[in-house]
């Protein structure tokens, strides 16, 4: 039998990764996308058409909008990844920052409990709840969370709803705390983006330096094609729980920059990088590095791209789009 899914936020990154696994196993998807982005597919150009894949616009600040969706879809599973994401922005849009990434996730639960159907629900939660106070010590389930900024504060609210309906409703609701995933999908503000199309159009001469924040500041980067994979998994399991999601390993800003250069055959970074004291965010998170043994273990889930092959694949694509630029197109 044909199982079906709802995907918010499927023209980003992430939806549009996760609409490529689940129509590869034959299930029917429904996608919101917001009203105000307007005929924009993102990511998802490359879906366009596809018999078993419906669009449906909608908003997470629209309860009646989201309960409408689950009483068409009738869905056996329901992935929350519409936010509004970008830490930064968060700052300076703190309100919107409370009510698409936070908010939006209790919409998506009352929806579904007000649908009647039993529909299994992830959300998709954020390394930046542990907020870098803890080091070099790899973060678990069990860590403690200490956010700082907006949107961490925002998607600690989404984490702790989903928990309480959860308990409280017996829903099969997961948090998937995902530490950062990138991909030639990535919009073009986040920092790993930012960096590999520099590099494109500085091999390319038409620009001749890179202003960035904080270089110190390390991640645990990861491939979003495989972090969606994990998504998919958590709902599969015979009951509910979080789970911690990355590669266990760290690399700062200044790593994701000499490796994104070399590969593109530039030599130092230094030679193009400058730090703007603009780019700094009002409270740093200088490290965030996961230890996902739960899913490893519990989930059978490993990452398949390392991260030299992540800035690889990143910087091949934005060589490449430099003198292939797509076709615009609209869902």
């Amino acid at each position: 039998m044909q199982r079906t899914a709802i995907i918010t936020g499927i023209t980003g990154q992430d939806g549009s990764y996760l609409a490529d696994l689940l129509l590869d196993m034959n299930y029917k998807v429904y996608g919101l996308k917001r009203r105000s982005s307007g005929d924009d597919p993102g990511c998802a150009e490359h879906l366009i058409g596809h018999s078993r894949l419906e669009v449906v616009e909608g908003d997470l600040g629209d309860l009646p909008s989201l309960v409408k969706l689950c009483r068409l879809a009738r869905a056996d599973e329901f992935y929350n990844l519409a936010a509004q994401s970008h830490v930064g922005t968060s700052f300076d849009q703190p309100a919107y920052t409370l009510e698409a990434s936070g908010l939006g996730v209790l919409y998506c639960l009352e929806a579904i409990r007000a649908s009647g159907f039993f529909t299994r629900f992830y959300q998709a939660s954020t390394s930046e709840l542990f907020g870098g106070q803890h080091g070099e010590v790899a973060c678990d389930e069990s860590t403690p969370f200490h956010p700082r900024s907006p949107y961490a504060c925002a998607k600690l609210y989404g984490y702790a709803v989903t928990v309480n309906y959860r308990e409280a409703y017996k829903m099969f609701a997961c948090n998937g705390i995902l530490f950062n995933h990138e991909s030639p999908r990535r919009g073009p503000n986040f920092v790993t983006r930012k960096i590999t199309r520099a590099v494109a159009r500085i091999k390319d001469g038409t620009q001749q330096t890179l202003a960035l924040g904080n270089l110190a500041a390390k991640r645990d980067w990861g491939h979003a094609r495989d972090y969606v994979k994990a998504m998919w998994l958590m709902l599969q399991q015979a009951y509910p729980d979080d789970y911690v999601v990355g590669t266990g390993e760290t690399h700062s800003v200044a790593d994701f920059c000499q490796c994104a250069f070399e590969h593109a055959g530039l030599g130092d970074y230094c030679d193009y990088v400058t730090v703007d004291p603009r780019f700094y965010r009002p409270a740093e998170v200088d490290v965030l590095i996961a230890n996902p043994r739960k899913a490893r273990k519990v989930l059978g889930w490993e990452p398949q791209v390392d991260f030299q092959g992540l800035v690889a694949e990143m910087v091949d694509h934005d060589l490449d789009a430099i003198t292939d630029e797509p076709a615009a197109a609209s869902l």
